[in-house]
């Protein structure tokens, strides 16, 4: 049998601002990595794994803490 949960949050203002960063960091680093695969993709490169792209942005600082 599937059970199914529905779950609603009601977040205080300042619980929205620190939702907000936390999503606007994951949208930059998902996007800087989409970037990275289309980039390699359109040069001929050999596909960007998951785990290089982690490598990359532990190593990179370029955009300062994200928020």
């Amino acid at each position: 049998m599937r059970l199914r949960y529905n779950y609603r949050l009601y977040p205080t203002p300042g619980q929205r601002i620190e939702l907000a960063k936390a999503f606007g960091c994951a949208r930059v680093v998902f996007n800087d990595g989409l970037r990275l695969r289309q980039q390699a993709r359109e040069q001929g490169l050999a596909y960007v794994s998951a785990g290089e792209l982690s490598r990359r942005a532990d190593n990179s600082n370029d955009r300062g803490a994200h928020g």
